[in-house]
């Protein structure tokens, strides 16, 4: 009896130290387990943010752009493309028309000086630019008078001026057109979401995110475009006005220039 007793005490013992040796295999194997499923979720998160990241500047702007519409969309990336088109023709232009003004008139003064108004016409023929060209038509008429001399002075610098402010008045149009027609695409978004909302008869997220989001995208870009287009415009505008202001001292320059060699001729 007290051997059976002892074998059973044995069992028991061998069973619950199995049991706790079970136990605790689990409970050691457990937290390795949480601690992989959260690594695991971890990486992904991090594979996610690590796509999020990959999509780049250029995918991203792309899908918002899908997003705001192509009808609204469209239009204002026509109005882009044809802004930057005619404000990069005109600033090619204006750095072609950009002449060492002081230089050429020193060249003239020279050439003045020594082989009269013809050789002074020569150096003008040779030379590009605007301020050229108002030297040549003030050196043609030199040979009448001063004062025609300054009549063709002025009237050609206002063909010239006008060569130079050629098309810009198309880039400030698309600068208003572009945001305008941003802020139609909010109106008619913002309307799409109140017809979602009296059609389902509720006030329900889900049926106003749609229309507001087309609304903001299509707003968002219209101003990116203006205030693109904004920048070349103003630079654009101060080239004109650089070249404008050397034309009219050149000009200036070049009347004292035949006043001196009628004088020193008549002596």
């Amino acid at each position: 009896m007290k051997r059976l007793f002892s074998i059973l005490v044995i069992a028991a013992i061998t069973v619950l130290g199995a049991y706790n040796l079970q136990a605790a295999n689990s409970a050691n194997t457990l937290p390795g387990t949480i601690v992989t499923f959260v690594q695991d979720d971890e990486e992904a998160m991090a594979g996610d943010e690590l796509e999020e990241e990959e999509l780049g500047f250029h995918q991203e702007l792309k899908k918002r752009f899908i997003e705001g519409g192509p009808a609204f969309m469209g239009i204002v990336l026509l109005c882009l493309i044809l802004g930057l088109a005619i404000a990069i023709e005109r600033i090619i232009f204006l750095n072609l028309s950009t002449t060492n003004t002081k230089k050429l008139a020193q060249n003239v003064e020279d050439a003045l000086n020594s082989g009269g108004i013809e050789a002074a016409k020569e150096v003008c023929r040779n030379t590009k630019g605007p301020v050229a060209s108002i030297y040549y038509q003030g050196l043609d008429g030199a040979d009448e008078s001063i004062e025609a001399a300054e009549k063709a002075v002025v009237a050609y610098g206002g063909v010239q001026m006008g060569q130079l402010e050629k098309n810009v008045s198309w880039v400030s149009l698309f600068i208003a057109l572009a945001p305008m027609l941003g802020f139609m695409g909010t109106v008619i978004g913002m309307i799409q979401a109140f017809d979602r909302i009296e059609a389902a008869g509720d006030m329900q997220p889900s049926l106003v995110a749609g229309g507001i989001k087309v609304a903001l995208l299509t707003t968002v870009f219209g101003l990116i475009v203006a205030i693109i287009l904004q920048i070349f415009y103003n630079y654009i505008i101060a080239k004109i006005d650089s070249i404008v202001n050397d034309m009219e001292d050149a000009s200036i320059l070049l009347i004292d220039m035949l006043v001196a060699y009628k004088n020193k001729k008549r002596i």
